[in-house]
């Protein structure tokens, strides 16, 4: 696939690295020379120096034979007429824009074919904030994503000492949880992957990835590690873009502090907030956090600009009896460093967001993708198609599926027509755990678990129907 990516910051330079590795034709656009230098030194790509939003630019970056844009500049005005361009000029078949404004995002026909011609807007900012804000609902979890429209789960949680199911083998998981459905999708043991089988024994410190339909999740939780309090207090470090987001987002439901470095940005947030306690200071400030009484937060989430700042605020909350703390971490070396460690849950902005943008280049019908593990893995949500002579997984129960090495199918969710009279609707969605002798349906969305990204073309090719398939 010819991709024309626009703008080489976080995200741009995020998304061409990923797209470089599956065999993709990239070309990256951006106003700074020195930024594009060090992505060729690193990737097998073309680079154009310019502004993305110019028609000679686009031209050079060659959007006349281009599959698809990705308008990721940090000009959300950029973005929106290269979309406009490679729609009017080059018709370019997919065309998809990163959008900040809140002014933009809340007016959707400006998108549309006769006006700004965006196929897909995505706001990073957003997807970002509502992953927190999910890793603040399960205290307990490492890694909380969505599937099917929110109806499956997958959910990843470090296995205790002395937990339910520490020591004994898979096949027992129905005999402690005999009413929920579950299955364990792998297992990472010291950074290795594990497929599990019925006999695996889950060990302490194992990192253990399971996917239930989301009201189970809870019960099942139970099983595998200590349930902690419910979350009641939140203190938020950096009142920038994301962290207004998420005192946003959850001041309703949790007692919230922020704390902004700028008294003009803290005044702001104070005006557009409602029960949030803004504070003006610095996340690094010792005497301010004990004064503040941060050692009585349930979970602090360091969330400014700055790595260090968001490391050495995390390392100062723990110390002084934070239960959790989660840090915003840029730089790809540094997440590895101190994930695991005193900090609880380190969030790479790239790694968390990059999902949005891969599900609409993968091959066959991918409805969404979320990158696991750092980007070392990958779950997939495809949807089948055909039928058993045009497709390789149609008509067929999953032990007889030939799945790449280190791809597991973790469950499908079915659309099924409801009793008249039984609901509004009368469609309903019903999520099957899978089992080796689960059978798939055409038009199921199949949940595949991928420990190595690798296989994630092959997994794609198992999907797509024959060519005489109509």
């Amino acid at each position: 696939m010819r991709i024309v990516i626009l703008g080489a910051g976080q995200v741009g330079s995020s998304v061409a690295e990923n797209l470089v590795s599956e065999a993709n034709d990239i070309t990256v656009v951006d106003t700074d020379a020195g930024r594009l230098r060090k992505l060729q030194d690193r990737l097998d790509l073309r680079t154009v120096v310019g502004n993305a939003g110019h028609p000679e630019v686009l031209e050079r970056a060659g959007a006349r034979d281009a599959d698809m844009i990705l308008a990721v500049t940090q000009s959300d005005e950029t973005n929106l007429v290269a979309c406009k361009l490679a729609a009017t000029m080059f018709n370019i078949p997919t065309k998809i824009a990163r959008i900040r404004a809140a002014d933009y995002l809340s007016h959707p026909e400006m998108f549309s074919p006769e006006n700004f011609a965006v196929d897909t807007v995505i706001c990073p900012e957003q997807v970002l904030t509502d992953y927190i804000a999910k890793l603040i609902e399960f205290p307990e979890s490492l890694q909380v994503l969505e599937f099917a429209g929110g109806s499956v789960s997958l959910v990843a949680v470090r296995a205790f000492h002395g937990g339910p199911l520490v020591g004994k083998e898979l096949q027992t998981i129905r005999k402690h949880l005999p009413n929920l459905d579950t299955r364990v999708a792998a297992i990472f043991r010291q950074d290795s992957p594990i497929i599990p089988d019925a006999t695996t024994v889950i060990e302490a410190g194992d990192e253990v990835f399971f996917i239930a339909a989301t009201e189970h999740i809870r019960g099942v939780m139970r099983e595998l590690r200590r349930m902690d309090k419910p979350v009641k207090r939140v203190m938020i470090g950096g009142g920038g873009n994301i962290g207004r987001r998420l005192a946003k987002a959850i001041e309703d439901r949790y007692d919230v502090k922020i704390i902004e470095y700028s008294k003009n940005g803290a005044e702001k947030l104070a005006a557009e907030l409602k029960t949030t306690l803004v504070l003006v200071g610095d996340v690094t400030d010792e005497d301010l956090l004990q004064a503040e009484n941060i050692g009585d937060m349930d979970v602090y989430c360091a969330l400014t600009n700055d790595d260090e700042n968001n490391i050495m605020s995390s390392l100062l909350a723990k110390r002084m009896g934070v239960r959790r703390v989660v840090a915003l971490i840029n730089r790809g070396s540094y997440v590895n460093l101190v994930q695991a460690g005193q900090i609880d849950i380190a969030i790479s902005p790239a790694q968390a967001t990059i999902g949005t943008l891969l599900a609409h280049v993968r091959h066959g019908d991918c409805v969404a993708v979320h990158s696991l593990r750092r980007g070392a893995a990958e779950a997939l949500e495809l949807v089948a198609h055909g039928d058993f002579k045009s497709s390789k997984v149609v008509g067929r129960r999953i032990e007889q599926i030939s799945l790449p090495p280190g791809a597991t199918i973790g469950a499908i969710v079915r659309t099924i027509e409801q009793p008249e009279g039984s609901a509004k609707s009368s469609l309903k969605r019903q999520v099957l755990i899978a089992h080796h002798d689960t059978l798939i349906e055409p038009d199921d969305h199949v949940i595949v678990f991928v420990v190595n990204k690798r296989m994630v073309s092959k997994v794609e090719q198992l999907f797509q129907v024959n060519v005489g398939f109509l």
